[in-house]
């Protein structure tokens, strides 16, 4: 063959060879940039560990359900973000949301002067009373349990709890031990139906499922707290919280919002 000819074909080969690297080492580093521009945003929602029908449950399948998660997963959608849900134990889901094991607490969490040291909270979005539940025919009342009369069961943590330590305990009517703390609701029912409290107090929305079916309580009466809840962030969230509020919004004035309440039984 003429040297020629073998030089130009060598040189030829060459040029291709680098113009197939050059295509090819590109392509990848383009992929990964519009992945990573185009990634949707994934929060991490912490729900009450216990159940607290019918704003957070665990089903059979282990997946999380309820008012609150339908409600999320709407706001979710509307939004443009992705969210998975991590049930935590009561008392200790504020500090998992400051230190960053969640990004937001949405569980039929009560605002409170307390937790908005801590956390910021989204406009409300339902408004809940404390109701007090006996056995029947235990002769048990609303007025005795304010006077101080019973041994009163409630989940650690929650709002029946801390307004009890402050109209009873804190003005001498009740003592400290009369509160009985239990890690979710239901374990508080479990010792009325044993005997072994007077009473137990919580959310009027939630109490009212947990005792369904329960044919030997009752409840008695409520006491007016009108707590507002609201989904709990971190200070510094801001844009989260934006969010938040502006999904909430558009659900709370769709149709979907009271197709919610009606499938849950809300009210």
């Amino acid at each position: 063959m003429d040297r020629r000819l073998l030089s130009v074909l060598v040189l030829l080969v060459a040029v291709i060879a680098v113009s197939i690297a050059g295509c090819t080492g590109s392509t990848p580093a383009e992929s990964t940039q519009q992945t990573a521009d185009t990634a949707t945003e994934l929060y991490k929602v912490g729900i009450d560990g216990g159940p607290y029908p019918p704003f957070t449950m665990i089903d059979d399948q282990g997946k999380a359900t309820g008012f609150d998660v339908e409600s999320m997963k709407w706001i979710a959608e509307d939004q443009g973000f992705e969210v998975e849900f991590n049930p935590i134990s009561w008392d200790g889901i504020i500090p998992a949301l400051q230190a960053g094991k969640i990004d937001m607490v949405y569980s039929g969490m009560t605002i409170t002067d307390e937790r908005k040291e801590k956390v910021n909270f989204s406009k409300p979005y339902w408004t809940v009373n404390q109701a007090v539940v006996a056995r029947k025919d235990s002769g048990v009342t609303v007025d005795d349990l304010k006077a101080g009369k019973y041994a009163v069961g409630t989940q650690r943590g929650c709002s029946a709890g801390i307004w009890m330590e402050e109209n009873l305990v804190n003005e001498g009517i009740m003592s400290e031990d009369q509160i009985k703390s239990y890690d979710n609701t239901p374990l508080a029912v479990n010792d009325l139906e044993a005997g072994r409290i007077e009473a137990v107090m919580y959310d009027s929305t939630v109490m009212r499922d947990i005792i369904d079916g329960k044919e030997n309580l009752e409840i008695v009466g409520y006491i007016e707290t009108n707590e507002e809840f609201g989904i709990a962030v971190r200070k510094d969230d801001t844009e989260l919280l934006g969010k938040l509020n502006a999904g909430l919004e558009k659900l709370m004035a769709s149709d979907d919002w009271q197709e919610l309440i009606d499938k849950y039984k809300m009210k």
